[in-house]
C-alpha cells in the first residue's frame, strides 16, 4: 500500500472514477478529484499532493493556465492527461511545468505505470537531496550529519557534541564569515555575554586540531581579522 496522495482534474466524471479505481486496485488509496479549475486550485492550497493528473480543457479554465499556479504551491509532478494531441500541445504541456503528456483515448494501465514512474524518480531525486544535505565534504574532511562522524583522511575522528555542532554550522554556511557573537547566538542558541567569545576560540582551535594538518597555520577553518571565523572548502561543499 503507497501513502502518495493523488489528486485527479478531469471534468469526465466516469473517467475520473475509473482512474480511480484502478489506481486503489494498484495500491494508492489516497486519491483526491476536482473537475473544475476552481476547486483544483482550492485543493493544492489546502494540502499537498505527491502528484496532479490534469486535464487541459475544463469547464471553467485551461489546465495549461491552472498548471503555472499550481507549479507556485508545489513541486509534486504533473500529468496532462487530455484529448489535445498537437504537437504544439505537448511542448507547451512541457514548457509551462508538466513533466509528462499523455493522451486520450489511454490504456488506464499505461497511465498507471507512468504515475508510478513519476513518483519513483521523486523519491529518488529527494532521496539525493537528501543525501547531499546530510553528508558536507571538503579537502580531506568530511562530516556526515545524519551519522553524527567526522572523518579525516579516511579515519572517524572523534568529536565532541558541540564541537560537532559548531563544524556543521560552518559547513551549512561555507565561505561566509562570522563574527564570535554570531557563532554563538547560532551554535549555542543564547545571546552572547561577557566571557563567551573564550568559548567561540575553545571550540574553534578544538575544530582545528580535528580537521587542520597544521592548526597553528589553518587552510579551512581561518580567522578573518576583525570580522570572525570562515570556513574555506576550496569548491563546493558536497
Amino acid at each position: 500500500m503507497n501513502n502518495e496522495k493523488i489528486l485527479l482534474v478531469d471534468d469526465e466524471k466516469a473517467l475520473t472514477e475509473m482512474l480511480r479505481v484502478v489506481l486503489k486496485k494498484e495500491g494508492f488509496p489516497n486519491i483526491k478529484i476536482a473537475h473544475n479549475v476552481k476547486d483544483a486550485f482550492s485543493y493544492c492550497k489546502q494540502e499537498q499532493f505527491d502528484l496532479i493528473v490534469l486535464d487541459i480543457m475544463l469547464p471553467d479554465g485551461s489546465g495549461f493556465d491552472l498548471c503555472p499556479q499550481i507549479r507556485q504551491l508545489t513541486n509534486a509532478p504533473i500529468l496532462f492527461l487530455t484529448a489535445r494531441q498537437s504537437d504544439l500541445d505537448k511542448l507547451t504541456g512541457f514548457a509551462i511545468g508538466g513533466d509528462d503528456y499523455i493522451t486520450k483515448p489511454f490504456n488506464p494501465l499505461e497511465v498507471v505505470a507512468r504515475i508510478k514512474a513519476q513518483l519513483r524518480r521523486r523519491g529518488l531525486n529527494e532521496a539525493e537531496v537528501t543525501r547531499e544535505q546530510e553528508q558536507f565534504s571538503f579537502g580531506n574532511v568530511m562530516l556526515c550529519e545524519r551519522a553524527g562522524e567526522l572523518t579525516v583522511k579516511g579515519q572517524r575522528i572523534e568529536c565532541p557534541a558541540q564541537v560537532f555542532q559548531l563544524l556543521l554550522f560552518f559547513c551549512k554556511h561555507p565561505n561566509q564569515v562570522f563574527s564570535k557573537a554570531q557563532i554563538y547566538e547560532k551554535v549555542w542558541n543564547e545571546r552572547i555575554i561577557e566571557g563567551d567569545e573564550n568559548t567561540v576560540m575553545v571550540h574553534i582551535r578544538r575544530i582545528r586540531e580535528r580537521i587542520e594538518e597544521n592548526p597553528s597555520k589553518p587552510r579551512h577553518l581561518v580567522t578573518v581579522r576583525g570580522l570572525g571565523y570562515k570556513l574555506m572548502t576550496e569548491g563546493t561543499l558536497s
